[in-house]
């Protein structure tokens, strides 16, 4: 499934970031950044695994930032206020690369419906200059458009994204499994796949324990710094979901329990 050599092949510090690594603030005072020492990421699919505010996250966001990746959402990642940690984090790290690319693009599962609305305004931009018309707002005049891209369920949009815009590139997406049923999971992670196979390359930050069973990926986990490269058989994400459902019963009585 992964003959080609990844882009992008390992993350660490710049000379001189000690400065910024000894604000104390964040993000450097995460604990899985704090302890980070270099990240090799010379596979076709590596993932980032951990609880939330382990600081995988981050990481991702920081790595999107400092290569200058298209972000799909309502702001770019040099403007996005909710961006300013992973901005100065990024400032301190040094990418090493096979061949430099900006081919890809940065996804967070939350922002998808900005990602909508950027298209509906650049559809009610469009109509505009077509029809030498003049509006002065164009979010309203884009809510025309809103329903030509959100028409069908969100899973399916969020789906038509990947399948139409999966190619040669660096992927980084954050919890691309949080609008997707688990049959839609699996269309993923077969998106995926075709698109490793034309060479892209993808680093997910994932508590989905389907995605994680892509063959071959790279995983690593930000729980208990240092982050580390993990089995897929030893994640608490595939242990405890496999062991649920085996056997519901004796988590659930606990429910009763406590009512």
């Amino acid at each position: 499934m992964m003959g080609h050599t990844p882009h992008l092949l390992r993350l660490a510090w710049k000379p001189g970031a000690d400065a910024a690594r000894a604000t104390g603030g964040y993000p450097f005072a995460v604990p899985a950044v704090r302890a980070l020492d270099a990240l090799d990421l010379d596979a076709p699919v590596v993932f980032f695994v951990g609880e939330n505010g382990s600081g995988k996250s981050t990481l991702l966001e920081a790595i999107a930032v400092a290569a200058e990746l298209q972000t799909l959402g309502s702001a770019d990642a040099a403007d996005d206020r909710t961006l300013a940690g992973p901005r100065a984090l990024a400032g301190a790290l040094r990418l090493a690369w096979s061949a430099r690319t900006r081919r890809g693009f940065f996804l967070r599962a939350e922002d998808f419906f900005g990602h909508l609305r950027r298209r509906a305004r650049d559809d009610a931009r469009l109509l505009r200059e077509r029809e030498g018309t003049a509006h002065d707002d164009d979010d309203i005049a884009a809510a025309a458009f809103v329903g030509r891209h959100d028409a069908r369920s969100h899973g399916e949009s969020f789906l038509d994204v990947f399948a139409t815009r999966l190619r040669d590139g660096l992927y980084l997406l954050d919890e691309p499994e949080a609008p997707l049923a688990p049959r839609q999971q699996l269309a993923l992670l077969a998106l995926l796949d075709r698109a490793v196979r034309r060479g892209a390359q993808c680093i997910i930050a994932t508590h989905s324990p389907i995605l994680l069973a892509y063959p071959g990926a790279r995983i690593y986990t930000f729980d208990d710094p240092p982050v580390r490269e993990a089995a897929y058989d030893e994640l608490p994400h595939v242990t405890l979901t496999r062991d649920f459902l085996a056997a519901p019963e004796r988590y659930l009585r606990h429910l009763e329990r406590e009512a």
